[in-house]
């Protein structure tokens, strides 16, 4: 998944739980192999090789994240696109490279999750267009947080946290029976003493964290960000930080992302849509939070 996965489980079982987390871990490298956007291996390159051409017959777990992936791109009026492929691939966050508008251009005709054709009978998928490019990052963590929970589930057991960067599932409680505690990070940290702004408490829910803080550059005081908008090609500029409480992890991830893209307004709208909880930290610092997490967060100013 090419970040950091830890996993915290409650057992009574030292070596059962050790079992357990070892097929987790097994179970999320199987699936981030297959959706691998880098890897000329993967199904998912294979699906991105064959665009406009023909189908791919793929595993159940890779046609589920897709069909969950243009489930959210629908719901979100493509705010969320997992077709976003052929624009992440002018941007590079890691040197710094600023893409000339007119290869943007040029390339948005491109990113169109309607042209994605998922044959579930079959489990076939194929992209409808040349050079389209499927990229399920903006989803695959938190889908892999679900798998892992199911797997540890399966292995009996009931209590514990997956984390996977930003993508957080936690299921059954602490001892005692408390519940998780989970901190929010400050997308505009100054120092350690404020890396944190916020802490709720989680049971048997997901929260995703989407920021502009994670993979960026600033050129010209621009901050330059992988968060991208699909309609323009160009990082989204309406929010700092998108917290998204769900069921799923799957769901938390996608929404984070259509959300940070379509803004506080809009974003919350979608939010209550989908019965899901919200933590929105806009461009200007301002902190907007659904109704039912109103009061149960402490936030500290932010400059």
């Amino acid at each position: 998944m090419d970040t950091y996965v830890s996993m915290t489980v409650v057992s009574e079982s030292e070596q059962s739980s050790r079992e357990a987390i070892e097929q987790a871990f097994a179970a999320i490298e199987s699936f981030g192999n297959r959706i691998n956007f880098y890897s000329d291996k993967s199904e998912l390159a294979m699906i991105n090789r064959s665009a406009g051409t023909e189908g791919v017959s793929v595993s159940t777990e890779t046609l589920d994240i897709i069909d969950k992936a243009v489930f959210v791109a629908d719901a979100s009026s493509g705010a969320f696109d997992p077709t976003i492929g052929p624009l992440m691939q002018l941007w590079n966050f890691h040197n710094p490279v600023k893409p000339r508008p007119e290869d943007i251009k040029s390339r948005l005709p491109l990113v169109n999750y309607r042209h994605v054709s998922i044959d579930k009978d079959r489990d076939v998928v194929m992209l409808k267009e040349k050079n389209m490019l499927l990229d399920l990052g903006g989803i695959a963590k938190g889908y892999a947080t679900d798998i892992a929970v199911d797997v540890l589930k399966k292995n009996g057991i009931s209590s514990g946290l997956v984390a996977i960067a930003g993508d957080i599932r936690a299921f059954g409680s602490k001892p005692g029976g408390k519940p998780w505690n989970i901190g929010i990070r400050n997308p505009r940290q100054k120092n350690r003493s404020d890396e944190i702004i916020a802490k709720m408490q989680l049971t048997d829910k997901a929260i995703s964290t989407s920021g502009d803080y994670e993979r960026f550059f600033i050129q010209d005081g621009v901050r330059y960000h992988h968060l991208l908008n699909p309609g323009t090609g160009f990082p989204a500029t309406t929010c700092r930080s998108v917290s998204i409480i769900a069921d799923k992890g799957v769901f938390a991830d996608a929404f984070s992302t259509a959300v940070f893209v379509l803004g506080p307004e809009k974003g919350m709208d979608l939010i209550k849509k989908m019965n899901m909880e919200a933590v929105i930290i806009d461009n200007n610092g301002t902190i907007y939070t659904t109704e039912a997490l109103k009061g149960k967060l402490n936030f500290e100013k932010i400059d």
